[in-house]
């Protein structure tokens, strides 16, 4: 049962994934959040379920992999794009307006890598599942 947990816990963190990806998307042309401050697009981290000190002082008898966690949700570093619209409610004095700086091409090819991460995932979860079954028709035949 353990490669259908794995598999599992990548289905999680790929589906977090995408939905920050889409909240960077949505807000693409977002001027204000609720708190008024310019949205900042976010990144989800990810990383394995048991860390390297740990993997490296067990055994290869005793090793158990369990997996993937989300670690976080950083808000990017990055620039504000300004676009002169001076009719526009948000703009400042000098009729600039501040949008957050989203690249859409990276985040679809981002969207695009991720998504094919979590039917990978789902892929291999249907294999585990199809192995446990056999093992288990196996088994009653005997």
């Amino acid at each position: 049962m353990e490669g259908m947990k794995i598999s599992m816990s990548g289905l999680d963190v790929e589906w977090q994934r995408l939905q920050v990806i889409a909240e960077n998307l949505a807000n693409i042309n977002t001027t204000r959040t609720a708190d008024g401050d310019i949205f900042r697009p976010r990144r989800l981290l990810s990383g394995p379920d048991i860390s390297f000190a740990e993997l490296a002082n067990t055994s290869k008898n005793n090793l158990n992999p369990t997996g993937v966690r989300i670690m976080g949700v950083e808000t990017m570093p990055g620039s504000v794009r300004q676009s002169f619209l001076p009719e526009h409610p948000h703009a400042d004095a000098n009729g600039f307006v501040s949008f957050p700086q989203i690249d859409h091409s990276a985040e679809m090819a981002l969207m695009i890598q991720t998504s094919h991460a979590y039917e990978a995932n789902l892929t291999a979860m249907t294999i585990a599942r199809q192995m446990y079954s056999s093992a288990l028709d196996m088994g009653r035949s005997r």
